[in-house]
């Protein structure tokens, strides 16, 4: 069986940016997805079309087939007051490079880093962390099967049920 659109696939790799291991996953706990759900990069699955079980895989992606260029729109000043909770900014908080999930204007919610704390303001970054890089990534493909409807219906976990109805709800259990 060969890589393609609606299989399971379960890899191992390791991905290095700017000469850094930022991630390896090993094949006692493999990375597993279904092809062609957009559950990852575009340009990675692409890239292991037609591979099979053991196959060993080694690509790079350009920052445009990864997470995208840097935006400098991105990068945000807010006031300081938006991360008081009840009156305080907690302790440690507001410190460079440091992660915090925020919702933007629709409710979604973002991820900004940390880049400066001003005196009444925090520069605030929400570009994705590998934006702007270039991705290697080397590793193996471990194992290829077809999905089950349910798994494309529901996901792998059960992470696609509860928008699989979209709002219209007929008894489903994926709907609170």
């Amino acid at each position: 069986m060969i890589i393609s659109d609606e299989k399971v696939v379960s890899v191992s790799y390791t991905l290095v940016v700017d000469g850094d291991v930022i991630e390896t996953v090993k094949e006692d706990k493999p990375m597993k997805f279904i092809v062609g759900l957009g559950y990852l990069l575009p340009a990675f699955e692409e890239k292991l079309q037609g591979k099979k079980v053991g196959d060993p895989f080694s690509f790079t992606l350009s920052a445009k087939e990864g997470y995208g260029e840097t935006d400098p729109q991105a990068v945000v000043e807010l006031p300081k007051d938006l991360f008081k909770v009840n009156g305080k900014i907690e302790e440690g908080l507001l410190v460079k490079d440091k992660i915090i999930p925020m919702q933007d204007s629709q409710g979604n919610r973002i991820n900004g880093i940390v880049e400066d704390v001003l005196e009444n303001s925090v520069k605030m970054n929400f570009n994705h962390p590998l934006a702007g890089c270039e991705l290697q990534f080397s590793g193996k493909v471990l194992d290829i099967r077809e999905a089950t409807e349910k798994e494309l219906t529901e996901g792998l976990y059960g992470e696609r049920a509860a928008s699989a109805c979209a709002g219209s709800c007929d008894g489903c259990t994926g709907c609170d």
